[in-house]
C-alpha cells in the first residue's frame, strides 16, 4: 500500500536523483511516520542519517494545500494543479526551514528539495527523536522546556515566521531538548493571517502544558511575542 501511494515512478524517479547526487544512500530507507500529506522516512548517508519527506501526489489534499499557499505573499500567482501545489508545498517547507535555521531556531537542517521530496538533518540517536507528545519532558513540572518552545516561537517570529501548526505533534523532545518540525505550513508575518496562525499555535502549545502542569496566560504570551517582533511594526 505504501509503495502504491507513495513510489510512483515519478517519486522514484526523483528519489534516485537526490541519491545519484549523494543526499542518501539507494535502498536504505526506512518508514518513521505518516502524515496527512506525506510519509517520512530515514537513510543512510555515508555514517549518519538523514530523514526524507515525500509529499504524495495523488492522495494529498491539494485542495486544502492550496488554500494554505494561498494566503502566502511569496506565492500569490501560484496556479492551482495537484502537482504545482505540491511541489510548492515541499519547496515552501524548504525556504521555511532555512528562515529557521538561519534565524536559529532549534529545527532540522534543510539538505535539499526536489520537486516533492525534501531532505533534512536527521534529528535523533540511534533511533528518530520521539514527538512531544509520546515523551514529556522528565521534570513535567517544570516550566522550562515550556519556556525553551516560546523562545524558539519568538526567535521565529522576530525572523518574520509564523509556525502555524505548532504542538504537541510537531515539536520533539530530543534528549531534553525541544526541536520544531514540520514548517509546511509556516508564513511570513506579512501575512494577513499571521495573527490569526500565531495565536493558534500559543493556544494548542498552551493547552498541552496546562495538562503537564504548567500555568501560562495565553494572552499574555501573545503580547510578549508580539512586543519582540515583527507584528507591530507591520500594522
Amino acid at each position: 500500500k505504501t509503495r502504491e501511494h507513495v513510489f510512483d515512478y515519478f517519486t522514484l524517479r526523483n528519489l534516485h536523483e537526490l541519491a545519484r547526487k549523494g543526499y542518501f544512500e539507494e535502498g536504505s530507507l526506512s518508514p518513521i511516520a505518516v502524515g496527512k500529506e506525506s510519509n517520512v522516512f530515514s537513510a543512510k548517508k555515508g555514517g549518519k542519517k538523514v530523514v526524507l519527506k515525500i509529499y504524495r501526489l495523488e492522495t494529498c489534499d491539494f485542495k486544502k494545500m492550496y488554500g494554505y499557499i494561498s494566503i502566502d505573499p511569496r506565492y500569490v500567482s501560484l496556479r492551482k494543479s495537484r502537482r504545482g501545489v505540491v511541489f510548492v508545498w515541499a519547496q515552501r517547507e524548504y525556504k521555511n526551514l532555512v528562515a529557521a535555521n538561519g534565524a536559529g531556531v532549534s529545527a532540522p537542517k534543510p539538505l535539499a528539495v526536489l520537486r516533492n521530496v525534501l531532505v533534512m538533518e536527521f534529528i535523533g540517536d540511534k533511533q528518530p527523536a520521539p514527538m512531544l507528545k509520546d515523551s514529556l519532558p522528565e521534570n513535567i513540572n517544570s516550566s522550562s522546556f515550556f519556556g525553551k518552545v516560546i523562545e524558539n516561537v519568538k526567535v521565529l517570529y522576530k525572523a518574520g515566521y509564523v509556525h502555524g501548526d505548532l504542538s504537541q505533534f510537531n515539536i520533539l523532545n530530543h534528549n531534553e531538548e525541544p526541536v520544531l518540525i514540520d514548517f509546511s505550513q509556516a508564513i511570513p508575518t506579512t501575512s494577513a493571517e499571521q495573527e490569526t496562525y500565531l495565536k493558534r499555535d500559543i493556544h494548542n502549545i498552551c493547552s498541552f502544558f496546562r495538562k503537564i502542569g504548567v500555568r501560562v496566560d495565553e494572552e499574555e504570551l501573545f503580547r510578549e511575542i508580539v512586543a519582540g517582533g515583527s507584528l507591530s511594526r507591520n500594522r
